[in-house]
């Protein structure tokens, strides 16, 4: 159970930070940026969250759900894994997370068309809420295998599978929101080139 009872500590102002472990550690190191980009990530799908309202019952919840897992992510990541962890002794990502991204994703892709085209970024306001936190997302996974390049045998591979699979999800969703697919705008490749 975690208690907050006084906000600032002032821990962080000379620039370093304390992991879940207690390590301290610089606030600019690796696995710093990776949990904070999964935060970063968690807070725009809160506004996914926003602009779904009670018109998309059933994705709101399952946004809701995804931040849960992302918190789990992050304190995944904030406590390095050593070799004498016990199997369930740290709040770690689990293959059930990813399958369960899996199984929306192919829930929710069943009723779009194939795509002809990349997808411009846009559309309603919940599309562009869930582009913008797919990208961040994105950004996530990439902090997450530089994590996994520096620190492979402290570093949970399944956070890294999980933030590619959330990425994608995302994609899926915003098409859903621009009504089914129906309201995407395609990339034209060289469309504004003038060469035409």
């Amino acid at each position: 159970m975690v208690k907050l009872n006084k906000i600032y500590t002032r821990t962080g102002d000379g620039g370093k930070t304390k992991l879940g472990d207690g390590a301290t550690v610089p606030k600019t190191s690796v696995r710093v940026e990776a949990y904070g980009t999964v935060d970063e990530a968690n807070a725009t799908l809160g506004t996914a969250v926003a602009a779904a309202g009670d018109d998309n019952p059933a994705l709101r919840d399952l946004l809701v759900r995804i931040q849960n897992d992302l918190f789990d992510v992050g304190a995944d990541l904030c406590v390095p894994r050593t070799g004498e962890e016990a199997e369930g002794s740290a709040l770690r990502t689990t293959e059930a997370q990813v399958k369960a991204l899996e199984d929306a994703i192919d829930h929710w892709n069943e009723r779009l068309q194939p795509l002809t085209s990349f997808v411009l970024p846009g559309g309603t306001d919940l599309a562009c809420a869930l582009h913008v936190a797919r990208t961040v997302a994105r950004r996530a996974e990439r902090g997450i295998a530089h994590l996994l390049e520096v620190e492979p045998d402290t570093t949970n591979p399944q956070a890294l599978i999980y933030l590619n699979r959330l990425s994608d999800l995302l994609f899926v969703l915003a098409r859903v929101a621009n009504h089914d697919g129906a309201d995407d705008v395609l990339w034209v490749p060289g469309a504004n080139r003038g060469d035409t």
